[in-house]
């Protein structure tokens, strides 16, 4: 898929996630009857634009507010996103996505995957099981979007302390640290391709395990593949092969495929 079409999707998530325009201008928070949706990509629940919920938010305020009843609707919202679109929703509807490629285009030196960020892939899943899941359950916080999420940094907490005098003044440790998460988030995005989604990110953790079976995404022809391994060796992700956990389907692979093996489809057969 070329390039441009891609990032015209991306914008088109970013605007329907965000188009409570009233809401940036007044610094209020939407709480209207589609809040209780979950959008498929990382975006934050308190974004004065946000219309609807973000995965990973509902999920952690699930088990805060339900300590021994588990939140059977935001995992069932989960699953069913993960078995349709998988990793796709990284590459195509996830807002901090596209601000990630964004920035890795600014004339900087760039770090290219090699073994250790391969191995660095794997923090994401410890991410994703101490902060969204055990520190909700045992401090009662919730723990990504406490003290992690930029997304919720730049979509939220900036644009909310901008825009409330009242809040201004309560200001303390906590956003400072989130600031600082952010800023080093960004610079580590500009000199190393979508760094937040391979080394950080549990909501791509989360669909990364569905990668065997989601029904959209990249498709290699089996038949056709001459195992020259240039998809693989072009991909900016740390993919191992074609479909699997790390990759986001963006089908830029597909442009390198010297036999047209690579498409898009609702099947996919991964070669090995």
């Amino acid at each position: 898929m070329k390039i441009g079409k891609r990032r015209y999707t991306q914008l088109i998530a970013a605007v329907l996630y965000n188009c409570n325009i009233k809401g940036f201008m007044t610094g209020n928070i939407y709480q209207g009857a589609v809040k209780g949706v979950c959008v498929p990509g990382l975006n934050c629940y308190s974004c004065p634009g946000a219309v609807a919920s973000c995965p990973l938010g509902s999920l952690q305020s699930g088990l805060l507010s339900s300590k021994y009843k588990f939140p059977y609707y935001v995992l069932g919202t989960l699953i069913l996103f993960g078995l349709i679109l998988g990793r796709f929703i990284c590459g195509f509807l996830c807002p901090f996505g596209l601000l990630q490629e964004l920035i890795y285009k600014l004339p900087l030196p760039k770090i290219r995957k090699n073994r250790f960020t391969r191995i660095l892939s794997y923090m994401k899943y410890v991410i994703l099981v101490v902060f969204v899941i055990l520190i909700p359950l045992i401090k009662l916080v919730p723990g990504f979007c406490k003290y992690i999420c930029p997304a919720g940094t730049i979509e939220a907490g900036i644009p909310l302390v901008s825009a409330n005098q009242e809040l201004q003044s309560l200001v303390g440790f906590l956003f400072s640290w989130k600031i600082f998460v952010l800023a080093a988030v960004l610079l580590i995005c500009s000199l190393c391709y979508r760094s937040f989604c391979r080394f950080v990110c549990p909501l791509g953790a989360a669909y990364s395990f569905f990668a065997p079976v989601s029904v959209v995404g990249i498709r290699v022809d089996t038949e056709k593949c001459i195992n020259c391994s240039k998809c693989v060796d072009n991909c900016l992700m740390d993919v191992h092969k074609v479909g699997d956990r790390e990759c986001i389907h963006c089908g830029s692979c597909a442009g390198h495929c010297p036999v047209d093996a690579i498409s898009f489809g609702t099947k996919r057969h991964l070669h090995d």
